[in-house]
Order: C-alpha cells, then sequence, then structure tokens
C-alpha cells in the first residue's frame, strides 16, 4: 500500500443524542467560554438556544454568533472573529450545516495566525492551530465535521476560496441523525447527492488510497441505498441515520483522499450564481462522471456495483448504467439543470472561461482520473446548463 496520511477528529461521537454532549466535550476540551457558530434559522427554530443550554448545564457560559449565511463570506468570518476576541471566548461550537461549520473552522484558524484568510487559500499553509472547534452537523451532505478544508466565498473577487489543512480538523465531532429528521426534502437531496460526490470522487481521485477506498465504498453503499427513502419519507429514522453515517464516512474519505473535478467545477457556479454547493455538484455529477469514466474504467464501474446502480459483469456496460442511474437519481430527486434553476444563459456564457481558469485554479481537477483542459471544462459547462 502507498503511504496514506489520516487527518481525522480525535473524537468522533456518532448516533441519537450525539449533540446532547457538547458540554460534556467542551468541559473535557478545557473551554470556559465557547463560541457557538450558526445560522439565523437555528436560532429561530431553537436549536442555538438549545446549545447554549447543554453548554450551560456544564457550567460553561457560552456566546451566539447566528449570523452565518449560507456559502459564508469574509464578512461572516470578520464578524465571528471580532465578537471571539470581544467576549474572550477559548473555543468554538459549530452547529449547522457546512457553511456554519466552515465559517467556524474559518474563525478558528483566524484567531491564532496572522494576515488575512485569503494568505491560507490552498494547501497546507496554516502556520498554527486555532482554538479548539466542536462541530455538530445537522445536515447529512458536507461531512465538514470531519474534514481538514473549509470553503469561504470572497465575494469581492467572487471567488470560493478552499483552504485545505490538517490546522482546521474539529477536535471534536457530534454527529447525531435526529438533527436532520427535520430536513425539507429539496436540501435532503441536494446534500445528499453532495455526499454521494464525496465518496464517488474520493473513490476514483488520483489520491485515493487503500485506507479511504473502503471507507468511500461503504459511504457509497450507504447513501444509494437511502437517499431516495429520506426525500420521499423525511421521517424515516434508520433510513436517516444511514445517510448521516455514510456523509460522516464520504468526508473522512474525501479529506484524507481528494474531491476532483465536479468539485472544482462546483465552486465556481456557486461564486457567480449562488447556487447552494451541494446543489451545484449534484447539477454536475452525471456529466463530468462521463468525461471521466475513460480513465478509470474499472473503478468507476467498481463503485457503480457497490452502489447496485449497475449489476452488469462488464466494466463499460457497467458504467454507462452509472451513468443513467446518476441521472435518474437526479431526476427522481428534482435536480434542477443550471437553466431551469434560473441562471441567466447569457450570462453564463459570458463566464465560461473565467469559470474554468477558476476549476483549475482550485487543484481539484488535477485530482481527476482525466485531468481537463480549459476548453473541455467550458464543454462541460455548456452541457450541464441544458
Amino acid at each position: 500500500m502507498n503511504l496514506a496520511r489520516l487527518n481525522i477528529p480525535p473524537t468522533l461521537v456518532i448516533g441519537s443524542g450525539a449533540s446532547r454532549l457538547v458540554g460534556q466535550e467542551s468541559a473535557r476540551l478545557g473551554f470556559k467560554r465557547p463560541l457557538v457558530v450558526t445560522d439565523p434559522l437555528l436560532q429561530k427554530i431553537g436549536l442555538a438556544q438549545r446549545v447554549l443550554d447543554d453548554l450551560a448545564s456544564a457550567g460553561l457560559r457560552g456566546e451566539l454568533f447566528a449570523e452565518v449565511q449560507p456559502d459564508p463570506t469574509l464578512a461572516n468570518v470578520d464578524a465571528g472573529l471580532h465578537l471571539l476576541r470581544a467576549a474572550n471566548c477559548d473555543g468554538i461550537v459549530a452547529v449547522g450545516g457546512g457553511s456554519s461549520i466552515d465559517a467556524g473552522k474559518a474563525i478558528a484558524v483566524m484567531s491564532r495566525n496572522p494576515g488575512r484568510l485569503a494568505d491560507y487559500m490552498g494547501y497546507h499553509k496554516i502556520p498554527q492551530p486555532g482554538v479548539p472547534l466542536i462541530a455538530i452537523p445537522t445536515t447529512a451532505g458536507t461531512g465538514s465535521e470531519v474534514t481538514r478544508a473549509t470553503v469561504i466565498t470572497d465575494t469581492e473577487r467572487q471567488v470560493k476560496m478552499l483552504i485545505f489543512d490538517a490546522h482546521v480538523v474539529p477536535a471534536a465531532a457530534l454527529v447525531d441523525y435526529e438533527l436532520t429528521l427535520s430536513m425539507p426534502a429539496a436540501l435532503t437531496a441536494s446534500v445528499g447527492i453532495d455526499s454521494l460526490t464525496h465518496a464517488i470522487e474520493a473513490y476514483v481521485s488520483r489520491k485515493a488510497n487503500a485506507v479511504t477506498d473502503m471507507v468511500a465504498l461503504e459511504a457509497a453503499r450507504l447513501i444509494a441505498c437511502h437517499i431516495r427513502t429520506v426525500f420521499r419519507e423525511p421521517g424515516h429514522r434508520p433510513a436517516r441515520e444511514a445517510m448521516m453515517l455514510g456523509a460522516t464516512l464520504a468526508g473522512i474519505a474525501f479529506s484524507n483522499s481528494s474531491v476532483a473535478l465536479v468539485h472544482g467545477m462546483s465552486r465556481p457556479i456557486g461564486a457567480f450564481f449562488h447556487v447552494p454547493h451541494g446543489l451545484s455538484n449534484a447539477m454536475l455529477l452525471p456529466a463530468v462522471t462521463r468525461f471521466s469514466i475513460s480513465s478509470a474504467t474499472s473503478r468507476y464501474a467498481t463503485i457503480a456495483r457497490q452502489t447496485s446502480f449497475a449489476d452488469s459483469p462488464d466494466d463499460f456496460r457497467a458504467c454507462e448504467q452509472f451513468v443513467q442511474a446518476l441521472q435518474e437519481l437526479n431526476r427522481d430527486l428534482q435536480v434542477p439543470s443550471p437553466r431551469e434553476y434560473g441562471i441567466d444563459a447569457a450570462n453564463y456564457d459570458q463566464l465560461l472561461s473565467r469559470m474554468a481558469g477558476d476549476a483549475l485554479a482550485s487543484g481539484s481537477p488535477a485530482n481527476n482520473p482525466r485531468v481537463p483542459c480549459a476548453e473541455e471544462i467550458v464543454a462541460l459547462y455548456r452541457e450541464c446548463f441544458e
């Protein structure tokens, strides 16, 4: 086996009620005054207050920052960092989807590192660890609770900055599927396909290893078997539990292997057109898979059979079945094309060259089995638009 380096949270608690251990875990990590990072919706429905109450029951006084927006921005990070310093917070509890957890990671990084967050865009550039962070995911999708990645939008440059470093791995992750039971169908679909994309790309990545292969294949199996059930029956607890485990496993896989072309192309769509990350991945997945399979036919065929999206013993036929199954999954989960989403065709076409350049600059396409040139990425963007 090739050398494999694994970075995962030192403490990972998975299961019903795991989120209620936040006070206990915060005390164990030595927090005295944690900053709870979340979004306005979770504050409105009372989950943020529940976390503050659980902290209080452990004798900790939490400070609330509930201003994270979808696709968090540098302004979100700056505001959270200001509050962390003003309130003398010594740790972070990030509660929510990938946006809240990514914002929490960025705030933690900047709490103990100089300069600007943009200085750390790219791979392995963060000099020092930030304050410790506990991640509590409320969606079964991004896997951010276990990854060494955070994505923050620079609105001035219209760039989604990928920051990838072991220093952003949470100190603890509390993965509680019960927090996903109220997810609406559209969000369930987009984050579910996002996590499936993580598993697929981790398995076919040029940086895959034997450990991530095992984790990615099991993640893909769990997600593929249960995603339609949770979309149709949001209260189906066994399926929700399986999806949450699958999303976490997929996060471990891609964080220690890598994402590839789908993610590289997805970020510019989010930056320019404000499409949620999971949804833009779903829009791209079938076409990018079709483009890539010629360079990793046996791998795509293996994951196709693992997900039961293909049954042919012939690898080429299994890959054809796989692409067709991904298209059918998008239809069943009502994933729109960029055109159906409402993106203006003329504006989209005008930005294609820049989007392709930004995708390549992210580094993710270089991990793809078939590494594209800019012109091929533009062609894929055009194909996906329809």
